[in-house]
């Protein structure tokens, strides 16, 4: 009976961490009107309303404002918890810092919507490579994109491997999560970040560790949310996550990306969709500086 609780569980949740949309993606690329959103945005208030939601992920991480008093223990730090999965969206989920370029409302699945760099790129880092890397069904990626990364961390004793399943083990079926967070943009320049390096993992201090996230990418913001992805777009996400959202963006060869979605323990080989951005109040948590 426990193992299966802990299947259910882990198939309950390893669609909305790593944010697939395969199910209900209508396939082009069209970008939905401002109705469908707000439509979607209806729909989240409707479906969450007097139910208990805790504060939601994605969010402006230059506001302060929230008013969900929906509370829970924050996690550790990331250094004291076991790296378990890591996998990337195309355009930041999270809005602010130096990613604050919207990039359309998308096909309305969480796809060509999401946010950008807002900074600028010469020429030469723009360069388009002669073919698109991390290709999917719902396109590659190519210099000048955006991309959020997700080092997701548990409590549980775990190792690193595909979706939020993970995260999860047999002793401890409600670990708590931490999502350390870092926007990248892809250049085309062999001198910049290696994807393969930041994405590197092993043991350290005794656990199970994202070895290369950035250091100097501005102290990050944190706050209590929950998983994200585009299947929580009019749905309330009930799983509970600490997240820390670094403000800055690094600069990342874009070859190396592709070196990476060809091979990793995660078999992640392409970039995961985005949910809308939470504006509603109600379901968003106050950011304490």
């Amino acid at each position: 009976m426990k193992t299966k609780i802990l299947i259910t569980l882990a198939a309950a949740i390893a669609l909305p961490l790593n944010a697939l949309a395969k199910d209900s993606y209508s396939g082009g690329h069209a970008m939905v009107s401002d109705e469908v959103i707000a439509h979607q945005r209806e729909n989240l208030e409707k479906n969450t309303d007097g139910k208990g939601f805790g504060p939601q992920s994605p969010r402006d991480i230059d506001s302060i404002v929230g008013g969900n008093t929906v509370s829970f223990g924050t996690a550790p730090e990331y250094t004291a918890m076991n790296l378990c999965n890591i996998h990337f969206h195309k355009n930041a989920e999270h809005k602010g810092g130096e990613f604050t370029k919207y990039a359309g409302n998308g096909d309305g699945h969480g796809y060509q919507s999401g946010f950008k760099y807002s900074g600028t790129l010469s020429k030469t880092e723009l360069s388009p490579l002669d073919h698109e890397v991390c290709p999917s069904e719902h396109g590659g990626l190519q210099s000048g994109d955006t991309i959020e990364v997700h080092y997701v961390h548990s409590s549980a004793q775990v190792k690193p491997g595909p979706t939020l399943g993970a995260c999860l083990s047999e002793a401890i079926k409600n670990p708590q999560l931490r999502v350390e967070t870092q926007v990248y943009v892809l250049v085309n320049d062999s001198n910049a970040l290696d994807f393969t390096k930041l994405a590197a993992h092993g043991e350290k201090n005794g656990f199970q560790q994202a070895l290369g996230i950035p250091s100097n990418t501005g102290n990050p913001i944190q706050y209590t949310g929950s998983t994200t992805g585009p299947s929580y777009n009019e749905q309330g996400s009930p799983f509970q996550v600490s997240w820390s959202v670094r403000p800055k963006v690094a600069k990342v060869n874009i070859s190396s990306v592709g070196e990476w979605c060809k091979g990793n323990v995660f078999n992640e080989d392409h970039a995961h969709g985005v949910r809308n951005l939470v504006k509603n109040p109600k379901l968003i948590s106050k950011i304490k500086h």
